[in-house]
């Protein structure tokens, strides 16, 4: 378990010049969150991890504080090398990750900072060990799990945030509710709407081969985005046939978009 305190010290020794100045209050809010996500990848990784080379991409990275301090706290401390691929399509961002990278205590990880979209195929290596997303907006979720399943990512830990009109189930969601004659009170609706996203969001994984549990990585009090999909490759394809049924019957509830719908084996 990760205390916040070390993830707070490395916060502030890597994203803050002067050593007089402190962590904006956002930064400081990320701390709990982060050293969560830490202690799922040590827990993921367990000790069979230590002195082997691990792949970790850090998908819509934002300033890649979670890739970043688990090359540093969680494979520099296991003596393993590998490869961390962040992804932040944000110029400005990107450029934080970069100075950040310069700073990290991590000799046997080779960073590459990618800007660019998590759309972006070209810029994901295939069969990465581990690919990580905390707060993923909107339907950068869903791109993050279409790429890890086409990169055949060994796991995935993935937190979205918000789930806007771009998220692809949203709209076949909406038409859900109504199709239900679901009351239009807001709060009601957009409970309603953000469960169908994340069912579909958890079949889709599992009919493309990852078993996967979502649980609550930090309280409601930390974040409301405080859900997490831990997924684990295995497929198996009686879960798989399961999984790809239960999706053809929600989405046959009313008439489907084909975005919901990602390659599958």
């Amino acid at each position: 378990m990760f205390s916040l305190s070390d993830v707070e010290e490395a916060l502030h020794r890597l994203y803050i010049a002067d050593p007089k100045a402190t962590l904006r209050r956002e930064d400081r809010k990320k701390v709990t969150e982060v050293a969560a996500m830490l202690s799922e990848i040590e827990r993921l990784l367990g000790n069979s991890a230590k002195g082997k080379s691990i792949r970790i991409v850090d998908a819509a990275a934002g300033k890649a504080y979670v890739g970043l301090l688990a090359a540093e706290l969680v494979l520099a401390r296991r003596a393993c090398s590998g490869q961390l691929t962040i992804i932040e399509r944000d110029n400005a961002r990107a450029d934080s990750c970069r100075l950040a990278a310069a700073a990290l205590r991590a000799p046997g990880v080779d960073i590459t900072v990618e800007e660019a979209d998590v759309a972006t195929a070209s810029v994901w290596p295939a069969e990465p060990d581990l690919v990580v997303a905390l707060h993923a907006c909107g339907s950068a979720a869903d791109t993050i799990i279409e790429q890890a399943v086409l990169t055949r990512a060994r796991h995935l830990l993935l937190a979205p945030c918000c789930t806007s009109k771009s998220v692809s189930a949203g709209p076949f969601a909406a038409r859900l509710a109504s199709a239900m004659g679901l009351p239009r009170h807001a709060e009601v609706r957009r409970r309603f709407i953000q469960s169908v996203v994340d069912a579909g969001r958890t079949l889709i994984l599992e009919a493309a081969g990852y078993e996967t549990e979502v649980v609550a990585f930090v309280p409601p009090t930390v974040t409301p985005h405080n859900l997490l999909w831990r997924s684990r490759r295995v497929v198996e394809p009686h879960r798989m046939a399961e999984a790809k049924a239960s999706l053809a019957q929600l989405t046959s509830t009313v008439s489907a978009p084909a975005q919901i719908q990602i390659q599958i084996e």
